[in-house]
C-alpha cells in the first residue's frame, strides 16, 4: 500500500486516466460508462476502487484527476472518503482531485448535510460538484452555477 503521488509515472500522449473513489459500486460504474460514452480528443480511462490506498502490487497507469464520490444518503460514504483521503499527496490537491456528491436531489432522505462536504472541499482546497445519478435528475451544480449534464441518468 503506498500514498499516490501525481508525479510518480510519465503522462501519455493524448491520454487521461480517472480514478472514481466510492462506495457505490453501481453509481460509480454508471459514472464511468457515462463518461466513457462522450466523444473525446484524447484517450479517456477511468479505473474505480472502493477506497484508498491501492495495493502497491498492481502495475497502474498514471493518475490524472481522483474523483471522490460521496454518497449523501450514507455515512459510511464520507467515512470512506475521510479515511482514503489520508493515501493522497498534498500535490494532487493542486488541481487533481476533486469532490462529487450524489444524492443531492433528495435532501430530505440525506444523512449528511451538504455543509458538511462543502467543509471537506474547503479543507482539500478541491472543487465540489453535486449531482444525482440515483434518480435520474441530470444536473450538476458547482457554487451558485448550475448546468445540465447530458451524460447523467
Amino acid at each position: 500500500m503506498s500514498v499516490l503521488r501525481p508525479l510518480d509515472k510519465l503522462p501519455g500522449l493524448n491520454t487521461a486516466t480517472i480514478l472514481l473513489v466510492g462506495t457505490e459500486d453501481a453509481l460509480l460504474q454508471q459514472l464511468a460508462d457515462s463518461m466513457l460514452k462522450e466523444d473525446c480528443a484524447s484517450e479517456l480511462k477511468v479505473h474505480l476502487a472502493k477506497s484508498l490506498p491501492l495495493p502497491s502490487s498492481v502495475n497502474r497507469p498514471r493518475i490524472d484527476l481522483i474523483v471522490f464520490v460521496v454518497n449523501l444518503h450514507s455515512k459510511y460514504s464520507l467515512q470512506n472518503t475521510e479515511e482514503s483521503l489520508r493515501h493522497v499527496d498534498a500535490s494532487f490537491f493542486l488541481g487533481k482531485v476533486c469532490f462529487l456528491a450524489t444524492g443531492a436531489g433528495r435532501e430530505s432522505h440525506c444523512s449528511i448535510h451538504r455543509h458538511t462536504v462543502v467543509k471537506l472541499a474547503h479543507t482539500y482546497q478541491s472543487p465540489l460538484l453535486y449531482c444525482d445519478l440515483e434518480a435520474g435528475l441530470q444536473w450538476c451544480n458547482h457554487g451558485s452555477l448550475q448546468t445540465r449534464a447530458p451524460g447523467l441518468k
